[in-house]
């Protein structure tokens, strides 16, 4: 999910003096500045794809997107009964230049199980105990096996964080300038227009890091943000719109990047609301939609559709799952058996954003042969979210892209518990809510691969949200820039990234 910044004109008026300044510094421009540089307070992409090279995690993600491989920790065991992990970490230090120990380790962990602002606590709650051994040992001691618990090991937002730096300078303070553990450090934090990062010479693999540094500038505008990267004010751009996509793949000075996602966009359908519901109701829209439409007109085909809140090629994606036809008239009917004929909703609208934007609009068109009235309501980007939150919405079109390589994630934070109200839906079926608890302690993985099925199975009949389609991670560079690369899980492999 992302929450859109501000200064549009900031910008633009100031990107040019400081990219002229630094030769080494990457420039990347995206819509949206950050929120927040503590990894438990957010769930949102804009953040979490900063973390990545920010600070590091015990365990990684390769560049495939496919599998695990070694972080901070070295090695790590498991007991056969899957209840006791024993990590050794490797010899590393923070940006402070303090080491980076066990203990710093279970501190990040368990401060992400028991902080009441933790939007992840559910997900760690499986931990009973996380202690340091000894400086480089961290052992950690489950309460029920766990088949996801190495995955979400990788995951940043339980990126291991300085104790000392945390507990001196206090939680509000770190999370405006941290101590990293990563590859770059916070230099400064100009809200609402960049995000100044410079290389950690503290980093344990400092010496793959090319960049002295990297600019996040925030240019909420698709077109200018598009401009600034043909002109040379920016070296890179990402949410490069559909449309421009084949005018600036014809730019000799430029490389677009179609990387393989996770990325599933969907209309979140917001459960409290009147006759929302009703699953009929919701089936009746998931009927009016034309999806193949959506991909034609507002991805220009770079879209697939998707029949599953699971990404095609994640884990336990279940290619044979329903995926109702186009059928307005019928749509039409059920409303009416539902009583439901004279359905009026508010869809809330992110303005500026050039996809979600024309979206809307064609999907209003599409809902309204099956009778229902879509009132559009166009809201500020900084609002959004908070609306969203707040349950101040019938629908919106959102999306999420997978952070970890497991399902049970996504799973749990849109489907099983009630954290974000199962990300804004209101969502609610016990009979899913305890087959997701049971799939995350299943060690079978043919039977835990039934049950994703089931799960995907059962939500696409309650029809938790609308799956619209699934689409690449669309970036922009110009050419003098190597190595600029997105893994499948939204991870930016900025230390390997150069600047000719």
């Amino acid at each position: 999910m992302l929450r859109i910044g501000f200064a549009t004109l900031m910008a633009s008026v100031t990107l040019g003096a400081s990219i002229a300044e630094a030769a080494g510094v990457l420039t990347i421009g995206r819509r949206e500045d950050s929120t927040t540089f503590d990894p438990i307070m957010t769930a949102q992409n804009i953040d979490l794809w900063v973390y990545a090279n920010l600070y590091d995690v015990l365990i990684r993600v390769d560049k495939t997107g496919t599998k695990l491989e070694p972080g901070l920790a070295e090695s790590w065991t498991v007991s056969e009964d899957g209840l006791t992990y024993v990590l050794k970490l490797r010899d590393a230090k923070f940006s402070d230049g303090s080491p980076l120990t066990a203990e710093d380790a279970a501190y990040s962990l368990l401060r992400t199980r028991d902080d009441k602002g933790s939007l992840w606590s559910d997900t760690y709650k499986v931990i009973e105990t996380a202690e340091a051994t000894d400086a480089r040992t961290l052992t950690v001691k489950l309460t029920t096996p766990s088949a996801p618990f190495l995955s979400t090991l990788a995951f940043p937002g339980v990126s291991v964080l300085s104790k000392k730096a945390l507990e001196t300078v206090g939680q509000e303070a770190h999370a405006e300038k941290p101590v990293s553990s990563g590859a770059f450090v916070v230099k400064e934090w100009r809200r609402g227009d960049r995000v100044i990062l410079e290389k950690n010479p503290s980093f344990w693999q400092a010496d793959r890091v090319s960049l002295d540094g990297v600019e996040w500038i925030s240019v909420p505008d698709d077109n200018t943000r598009m401009l600034n990267v043909q002109a040379g004010q920016l070296d890179t751009a990402i949410f490069v719109p559909f449309s421009r996509v084949a005018e600036l793949q014809k730019d000799p000075n430029l490389t677009v990047h179609l990387d393989p996602s996770t990325r599933e966009d969907h209309l979140l359908i917001n459960h409290k609301n009147g006759a929302l519901a009703k699953k009929e109701v919701r089936q009746a829209l998931d009927l009016a939609i034309d999806k193949k439409a959506v991909i034609d007109t507002v991805t220009f085909g770079l879209g697939e559709i998707a029949n599953s809140y699971v990404p095609k090629g994640a884990l336990y994606y279940y290619a044979d799952n329903l995926q109702r036809p186009y059928d307005p008239e019928k749509a039409k009917q059920m409303l009416a058996d539902a009583g439901a004929s004279d359905l009026t909703l508010n869809y809330l609208v992110r303005a500026g954003d050039e996809v979600v934007e024309q979206t809307a609009v064609l999907l209003q068109q599409q809902l309204s042969k099956a009778g229902v009235t879509v009132n559009l309501q166009k809201v500020d980007p900084s609002q959004e979210w908070d609306m969203l939150v707040a349950g101040d919405y019938d629908i919106g079109v959102n999306y999420w892209t997978n952070d970890i390589l497991d399902p049970d994630q996504k799973t749990t934070f849109v489907l099983g518990h009630d954290t974000n109200n199962n990300y804004m839906t209101h969502y609610q079926n016990d009979k899913v809510k305890d087959l997701v608890s049971a799939a995350r302690i299943e060690m079978d993985s043919e039977k835990r691969e039934q049950m994703y099925i089931d799960i995907q199975k059962m939500a696409k009949d309650d029809v938790n949200w609308i799956d619209l389609y699934y689409s690449p991670f669309i970036n922009v560079s110009r050419k003098n820039i190597e190595n600029f690369y997105q893994n499948p899980l939204g991870r930016f492999f900025l230390e390997d990234t150069v600047k000719n």
